[in-house]
């Protein structure tokens, strides 16, 4: 690895597993001290213990991003610990498929989806942009999704969030590029976890193949977590100083149908 982080300090929300955990561990194994932020401690506590049994630094922070106070706390351990924050990964964030149509859902899981989606990456970058100002600015990444870029069937609450992150992230970005903070999306397409893995049990090999092509028609796959962390630490590096307020898509061809 080129260390090319090293002396810096991110955080990385939902960072207890799949993306987080892998964007967490890159961060660490290219010399960045990482903020292991997450709702679950467990899941926390793990992605800490193997940020460190790989020689990073890492400090636990269980924090619900759809809390103020706690998003703040979460930004004052990076700052308390490490002097500093660099970059911030806002990628928390929860599904809410309803399997309904927009006039069926139900309010309360559209008002927690939001809390989470939408409010999460605000919090994030409320209280993150000033730490990163203090020090000579940063850069933000927001888990955005291919949802934020298309609609989709029974995916209303989902697809709302993701469009709103895009849109934030775009405002953000214009608001702050001249104080040297850089604000960006990635948005992930199917991604590779144990939920998926679980459904495919219910396909036989050759209709999942079969599916995925037509899915993902540039890989004929799922993607992987540490192929969006690999596009978040490209967004947060010197390579991609003159990118502001973009949403990269990272599908496998899934929005170029």
């Amino acid at each position: 690895m080129s260390k090319q982080f090293a002396g810096k300090v991110a955080i990385v929300t939902g960072a207890g597993g799949g993306i987080g955990r892998a964007t967490s561990l890159a961060f660490a194994r290219e010399g960045a001290a990482v903020v292991v932020a997450d709702i679950d401690r467990t899941n926390a506590e793990n992605t800490v213990r193997l940020v460190e049994q790989e020689g990073g630094k890492a400090a636990l922070s269980v924090t619900d991003v759809g809390d103020a106070a706690q998003v703040e706390a979460m930004v004052k351990t990076a700052k308390d610990k490490y002097g500093r924050l660099d970059f911030i990964f806002n990628n928390a964030g929860i599904s809410g498929f309803t399997g309904k149509p927009m006039g069926d859902m139900d309010e309360a899981l559209f008002d927690a989806v939001v809390r989470v989606n939408i409010k999460g990456v605000w919090l994030g970058m409320k209280y993150a942009i000033p730490a990163m100002i203090e020090t000579g600015g940063g850069c933000i990444v927001n888990t955005a999704s291919t949802l934020g870029l298309v609609g989709q069937k029974l995916s209303g609450p989902y697809s709302g969030t993701k469009h709103a992150v895009i849109g934030m992230t775009k405002t953000a970005a214009i608001e702050y590029g001249l104080k040297n903070v850089r604000v960006n999306a990635v948005c992930p397409g199917g991604i590779e976890t144990p939920i998926t893995l679980n459904f495919k049990k219910s396909f036989s090999d050759e209709d999942w193949q079969k599916r995925n092509e037509t899915s993902f028609p540039g890989t004929g796959r799922y993607g992987k977590p540490e192929e969006i962390a690999n596009v978040v630490l490209f967004l947060c590096s010197d390579a991609a100083s003159n990118i502001h307020g973009t949403a990269i898509p990272v599908d496998g061809g899934y929005t170029a149908q």
